[in-house]
């Protein structure tokens, strides 16, 4: 654990309270009845957390697609942060990242045999993916982020917290930046905890472990970012081997909420490295696009811009982008893997799942 990297703004924790009674109440709330949990008659699998902040949902989500895809018809269902249209919308392959959202772009891309939906209410999207007759073959949803959004009843619920910002370690917002006490993580079926080193010790093992005191109703895995063998160009088909980057002055862009996992992976395989740091799903302006492109020409050559998949979004849709940094881009891919030789233990638990809730049409 890390706690160096967790902030907590201490002079705001009375506003914490007040915020921790509100969200106490809601969910004692749901718990009693008086809000109302639905379940549906098809499998649903949330993949969500309780901090602000990035803890590694798009490729766990991911993860999962590539896992149940080659048996079942998946449906990808997300609000689909930041875009600037309303309501449900199913995506088609003329989306575009403002309609949908970047990561729901994403993941449409690398997937395009399965569904992807926005709706905000997870409700109305579940029951129009049952539906639509463009998706009403779906036979396993996942829900992107709605670990607070206790109106749907998931069959399967998968926490994360990110090794770097243990939620045990955090604080409600907004001094800290958990959306709910860290007492919520027993809704969980499963906990996750992402983006561990590859060198984490037995001890370091039985001290999250000792620290999130999982219920015996809950499985605990870790897990850690794995990155592709190439890098590829934003706006151009070329690819480079990650190998080479050792000879490579690196300028890494990131838009994501934690980074700091990435930047101390990859520092190690380049010559050198400079950050630029965004916060999580930033919107990139024409200002930052000369930002970049200034740091960029102060390094010496050969040297490459650097970015996540799903800033790469963004920035592929920006003519600046395209017109000044169009040489110099590119993005890395990761995957995600299971520490402590617990992908197949994992991997079970979601096949068993499914296989044990088929979906009943007549019920639908």
């Amino acid at each position: 654990m890390e706690s160096d990297l967790i902030r907590i703004n201490k002079w705001l924790t009375p506003l914490s309270w007040l915020y921790g009674a509100c969200t106490e109440a809601r969910n004692l709330m749901f718990d009693l009845g008086i809000l109302h949990s639905r379940g549906f008659p098809i499998p649903i699998i949330n993949v969500g957390n309780i901090t602000v902040g990035g803890t590694g949902k798009t490729p766990h989500v991911e993860y999962l697609v590539g896992m149940l895809s080659k048996r079942y018809k998946v449906a990808v269902l997300s609000r689909g942060y930041k875009r600037k249209s309303h309501g449900f919308l199913l995506a088609t392959p003329s989306s575009t990242p403002a309609e949908i959202g970047d990561e729901p772009w994403q993941i449409m891309h690398k997937f395009p045999g399965i569904h992807v939906a926005v709706d905000s209410n997870r409700c109305r999207g579940i029951r129009n993916l049952m539906q639509n007759p463009r998706s009403n073959d779906v036979e396993v949803i996942l829900l992107d982020d709605a670990f607070q959004h206790r109106h749907v009843r998931p069959g399967l619920n998968i926490l994360l917290t990110d090794y770097h910002r243990l939620l045990t370690d955090d604080y409600l917002l907004p001094a800290g930046r958990l959306r709910e006490s860290a007492c919520g993580r027993y809704r969980a079926d499963v906990i996750v905890v992402t983006k561990c080193p590859r060198n984490l010790s037995p001890m370091e093992y039985r001290v999250i472990q000792e620290e999130l005191k999982p219920k015996p109703y809950q499985k605990l895995f870790f897990s850690s970012l794995t990155y592709s063998k190439q890098i590829q160009g934003v706006f151009t088909p070329r690819s480079l081997s990650f190998s080479s980057l050792r000879n490579t002055h690196v300028l890494l862009v990131t838009g994501i909420g934690c980074p700091q996992q990435m930047e101390r992976d990859i520092r190690p395989h380049v010559c050198s490295m400079k950050t630029l740091p965004y916060p999580d799903h930033h919107n990139f302006s024409n200002e930052d696009i000369t930002d970049i492109q200034t740091a960029i020409h102060s390094m010496p050559q050969p040297r490459i811009i650097l970015t996540t998949e799903k800033d790469a979004v963004r920035l592929r849709a920006m003519d600046a982008a395209a017109g000044l940094l169009q040489e110099d881009l590119y993005f890395l891919p990761i995957e995600i893997g299971f520490m402590r030789n617990a992908t197949n233990t994992f991997n079970d638990k979601i096949n068993r799942y499914v296989q044990e809730n088929p979906r009943h049409r007549s019920m639908a």
